[in-house]
């Protein structure tokens, strides 16, 4: 027998021991407010889940199945849960809710289960069958599918290093086989710690001669046990090699005792194959753990610090010199079956084995030098063997001691993690640190199905796949519908200028200087104009000062330095009389339009300004960076500056109702308030802005135009209009969450036109 510690110790591959690959799959029940399982069909907002990679259907129709990607650490997996796990409760609809519990408190009648209708009609003659055999009560429980995957890498290197003389392939699947023989006989300690279904209700069985368990009594977790859904006595397959799993598993299938090779239900399965006998040729891929109940506790279904215990668990599997015989197995399911039924606040039957596997998983972290966080986690655990109230089932019992009937009571933490997940409405929890109309995007091509692949987290850049056909997006709505010269063109504000006014559109007289010196020159020129003095090639409204009625030159000369700031060039052009509208351009249409208000506070005869911009920041809609609709209002020099041409300080009182601007630019990313507009827009400027994004060679675009009467339309002879800029990367979000009025979905939009053969749904 291969001594794996030995050599991972003494070629130092403790680093390499601890990667590996993750995945889960978690079924839930939707339920009602009354925490009923809901009768309603699997959303349709959810897209076709025949394809979809992330939100599929298990048994029932009301049974969802979430489906992280496999990713390289806990982190992620736990985060790509997250997500997942926000854009299922913030579609589903109003009254509906994820059940928290792996084995509803009461079950529905037979008649009223309604078996997933699923394009395969195959796979609905097997969900069929089940009901037949097992009856549709069992098929309602639900719980966790764990994935996991050593890292390929420390595999070669087991390989190389024990010298053994088998392949690769057949290598690797000789450590799968050890560490399942492993699991199967020491399973029974993760049903201890985690085990969560303590009671099922006399709906749960089809007749009362199905079972002789007391339905007073809380157990640690009868999914688990051989009230769980479990094979028939007489199905027996051996997992002692390849080839004796290969050929039992078809045995039973040939003699009926299994209509399928997937009936064969085990708390651990080899995966890598589409069929049993594929494992001979390709070998075990990664295993799949298939026991964990749900902890109503853990928003999401699992507490990250028990993905990190499994983990660890299975290493320790490997670690260990021990390789489960048959025999062994055997003992650990009997052992598995006994502790799913105790009292969940009696000390396991085991406890003494399962200390002393515990200290051993210390004293291998010690070893390989793992992270302190997981030697804690650990220490917790042997805790909970010592004190039967802190597992999973134990406190499980305290709560519902407390007297709440059980649906109450699951139906009260389903509600409350419904909330959570609409806390923050416009972010995506896992993904919070990325700018927020790519978290958007991203929660639109989860719920519809589009396969997401992060290519750049930090350079939010993405890839979208359905089918065969993908998709590059940068920053929500850089996309390869537009030529690279488009982003170039409208980056600069003198060329967008002139190719807009080649095409005939109305711009607004501008001067460009490439130093200071330069531009205060002409200051005579300007004397007395209203002016915008702005860099010549930044976004975001930065470096941006607005003088209506004329600059003082001590103003002027400090516009000129604050807009050098930001950029090498800067532009002093025209003051355009009227109001500021954005137009969001995708493809050949014009999406939406926003007013956009400057940044300001209305006076209360109280406050300072100060205090004012500071009360109006705590709306929950304000933030930094770009992670929240609105930004937060800044009291710079900039805003000192526009608060001083209307006679006021930081400090001073303006009067109630009085509205101060802060600053003249209407900018949202300088803390401007957001109007949705679309609907009261005259048609012919939309139209307009459709035709400034083709003159510039783009398929998504934000143009701003200045209009001082928007019921009037343009015309050839009567613009009635000025362009200011146009955007190569217009945010989304201040469109889908507006401070006031209507909200446009633009992240649908841009699915919509990167993927048309989806026929996704107008927004």
């Amino acid at each position: 027998m291969t001594d794996f510690k030995e050599i991972i110790l003494t070629h130092k591959l403790s680093a390499l021991f601890s990667k590996a690959s993750f995945g889960i799959e978690k079924e839930s029940q939707r339920i009602t407010d009354e925490g009923t399982i809901a009768k309603t069909n699997h959303p349709t907002i959810f897209g076709n889940r025949s394809f979809h990679p992330y939100i599929q259907t298990d048994f029932a129709e009301s049974q969802p199945e979430l489906i992280t990607p496999p990713m390289q650490s806990i982190e992620e997996m736990h985060e790509w849960l997250m997500a997942i796990h926000d854009v299922v409760l913030r579609s589903l609809p109003e009254g509906e809710y994820l059940l928290p519990c792996s084995i509803p408190p009461a079950m529905p009648a037979s008649e009223e289960i309604k078996v997933a209708k699923l394009d395969n009609e195959s796979d609905i003659a097997y969900r069929e069958y089940l009901v037949s055999v097992y009856g549709n009560k069992k098929q309602m429980v639900s719980g966790i599918h764990f994935n996991f995957e050593l890292n390929p890498v420390l595999i070669k290197e087991l390989h190389q290093l024990s010298g053994s003389v088998r392949t690769l392939r057949e290598f690797q699947s000789d450590v799968y086989l050890k560490m399942a023989h492993n699991f199967i006989r020491y399973q029974w300690i993760m049903t201890y710690l985690l085990g969560g279904s303590i009671s099922a209700d006399r709906s749960y069985f089809e007749k009362e001669s199905q079972h002789d368990l007391p339905l007073d009594q809380y157990t640690r977790s009868i999914r688990s046990s051989k009230y769980g859904y479990v094979n028939k006595a007489d199905v027996h397959v051996s997992f002692e090699s390849i080839d004796a799993y290969v050929q039992d598993i078809e045995k039973m299938v040939t003699t009926g005792k299994l209509i399928a090779e997937k009936e064969f239900y085990s708390t651990v399965r080899f995966r890598g194959a589409n069929k049993a006998r594929d494992l001979l040729t390709n070998g075990i891929a990664y295993l799949e753990f298939r026991l964990f109940d749900l902890n109503p506790f853990a928003e999401f279904g699992m507490h990250k610090e028990d993905m990190y215990f499994i983990h660890y668990f299975l290493l320790y599997l490997l670690w260990i010199d021990q390789d489960a015989s048959e025999a062994e197995m055997q003992l650990g399911k009997e052992m598995n079956y006994s502790t799913a039924l105790e009292n969940p606040l009696q000390p396991s039957a085991f406890q003494a084995e399962g200390l002393s596997v515990l200290e051993g998983m210390l004293q291998m972290l010690e070893a390989i030098d793992a992270e302190e966080k997981i030697s804690a986690i650990v220490k917790e655990k042997i805790e909970a063997f010592q004190n039967p109230e802190k597992t999973v089932a134990g406190q499980m019992v305290k709560a519902l001691e407390a007297g709440e009937d059980k649906t109450a009571w699951a139906a009260s933490l389903a509600k409350k993690y419904k909330e959570a997940a609409w806390k923050r409405p416009y972010a995506l929890r896992g993904f919070e640190d990325m700018e927020l109309s790519t978290q958007i995007l991203m929660f639109d091509a989860i719920q519809k199905g589009l396969k997401i692949n992060m290519l750049d987290r930090y350079d939010q850049f993405i890839s979208l796949t359905y089918k065969d056909h993908r998709e590059y997006v940068k920053n929500g709505n850089m996309t390869a519908k537009d030529s690279y010269i488009g982003p170039l063109i409208m980056e600069n504000k003198v060329v967008t200028k002139k190719i807009l006014a080649e095409n005939g559109f109305a711009v607004p007289d501008s001067g460009e200087y490439h130093s200071a010196a330069a531009a205060l020159r002409d200051y005579s020129i300007f004397a007395g104009k209203g002016i915008v003095v702005k860099p010549k090639t930044t976004n975001y409204g930065l470096g941006i000062s607005i003088f209506k009625d004329g600059a003082t030159f001590e103003n002027y000369e400090k516009a000129v330095r604050i807009a050098f700031e930001e950029d090498e060039d800067i532009l002093v052009e025209d003051f355009l009389s009227g109001t500021e509208y954005r137009f969001f351009v995708i493809g050949n249409e014009t999406k939406a339009v926003l007013l956009r208000v400057p940044a300001n506070v209305v006076g209360d005869g109280r406050h300072t300004i100060r205090q004012l911009v500071e009360e109006k920041n705590k709306d929950s809609l304000r933030g930094k960076n770009h992670r929240s609709p609105l930004e937060l209002i800044a009291t710079g020099e900039l805003e000192k500056l526009t608060i001083q041409g209307q006679g006021y300080t930081f400090d001073s009182i303006p009067p109630e109702g009085t509205m101060v601007r802060l600053r003249d630019n209407s900018n949202i990313s300088t803390g401007g308030d957001s109007i949705d507009f679309t609907d009261q827009m005259d048609d012919s400027y939309k139209q307009l802005a459709v035709q400034m994004a083709a003159a510039l060679g783009v398929a998504v675009c934000g143009v701003d135009i200045i209009i001082p009467d928007h019921s009037v339309p343009a015309t050839k002879v009567e613009p009635n209009y000025g362009v200011i800029e146009a955007n190569f990367n217009p945010a989304m979000l201040i469109h889908i969450y507006p401070y006031q009025g209507k909200s446009r979905r633009l992240t649908m939009e841009i699915l919509r036109l990167l993927f048309p053969e989806m026929q996704l749904e107008q927004v």
